[in-house]
């Protein structure tokens, strides 16, 4: 282990997702346990700005293992977009003797860490952290798991009311431009049909879809749809096409929001983000900067952040095929 890196800084960026609470728990003792200091950032960069710090030991992050949310809180910062916000950010690094950063957030925020390394050379690390799975170098990002299962859950229970009403729901979840969510949640839910951007359906295939689900003799449908979906302008849009198309649909539309964010987070979460954070101490005492830390065959992997950035995560078109066989 490198011994010129004495104290680490994290915070948390972007969107909040479950898992970084147990991700900021494992990257304070990890230090705790190589006897380096670590210091929270609270807001993100807009905190680094602030110079809104806080020293952190192991026992400051107890019993946070089972929170959503987290306890750093999270900002979008446009100051530290700009030249002034990253000098600001690097005096205050520099005046608290902080040597290196743990970024826990998605791709903006792995940007921003990119930007600032190049201009202060200063050491950073990437986590992924959004529950829209959509960064490449991971199988599963940080909150992902948790809000499958949330997903799910929910879809389960408008399923009961779309059974009792013979109703066809347009359940929206999130995922950005990404359809992992709606994919796994929708096979893992029993959707007739699911809607993804990867996969331009088009507005026919789907009524195509729908007529034959009523013809097997299903009296109700749950169409699942990705909010970065392209076949309407959104999905009240496709409801109302259902409508106009075929008027023996009793259409009703759920868009599920940001509950889909929050909640405790789940067992494979917290392993994950234990397992994240710990590599991420330990490749910044190895002297590595500029990596993102992730999950690939079940291993735990770095990858440059540059690609991290620029790489896209891809759908798994064996789940493609799967969808279209179990929902006849």
């Amino acid at each position: 282990m490198s011994s010129n890196i004495k104290k680490i800084g994290v915070l948390t960026s972007g969107g909040d997702s479950p898992g970084m609470n147990a991700a900021i728990r494992a990257v304070v003792r990890a230090c705790a346990y190589h006897n380096i200091e670590c210091t929270g950032i609270y807001r993100g960069y807009q905190g680094m700005i602030e110079g809104d710090f806080k020293e952190m030991g192991a026992r400051s992050v107890n019993n946070i293992i089972n929170k959503g949310g987290t306890i750093l809180k999270s900002a979008r910062s446009k100051e530290f977009m700009t030249p002034e916000g990253r000098k600001k950010a690097h005096e205050n690094l520099v005046s608290n003797n902080i040597d290196a950063l743990v970024i826990i957030g998605g791709n903006g925020s792995f940007t921003g860490g990119l930007i600032f390394n190049e201009e202060y050379n200063f050491p950073v690390i990437g986590i992924p952290g959004t529950i829209d799975n959509d960064i490449y170098g991971t199988s599963h990002t940080l909150g992902y798991d948790t809000a499958l299962n949330t997903v799910v859950e929910a879809i389960d229970k408008i399923r009961d009311t779309a059974s009792s009403h013979n109703r066809l729901f347009f359940v929206e979840v999130m995922g950005r431009d990404a359809g992992h969510i709606a994919l796994n949640a929708g096979i893992g839910a029993g959707a007739e049909e699911i809607l993804i951007p990867e996969e331009d359906m088009g507005l026919d295939r789907l009524l195509d879809s729908l007529r034959k689900s009523k013809a097997s003799g299903k009296s109700s449908s749950l169409v699942i749809v990705a909010e970065g979906d392209k076949i309407g302008k959104n999905v009240f849009e496709l409801k109302d096409y259902v409508e106009e198309n075929m008027p023996e649909y009793d259409v009703r539309v759920s868009i599920l929001g940001h509950m889909q964010r929050g909640g405790s987070p789940s067992c494979f979460d917290r392993v994950l983000a234990s397992r994240l954070g710990v590599k991420a101490v330990e490749t910044l005492l190895e002297g590595k900067s500029n990596f993102m830390v992730g999950l690939i065959k079940d291993e735990v992997e770095l990858t440059p952040l540059d690609m991290a950035v620029k790489g896209k995560s891809h759908i798994d078109k064996e789940l493609i095929k799967v969808s279209d066989i179990v929902s006849i």
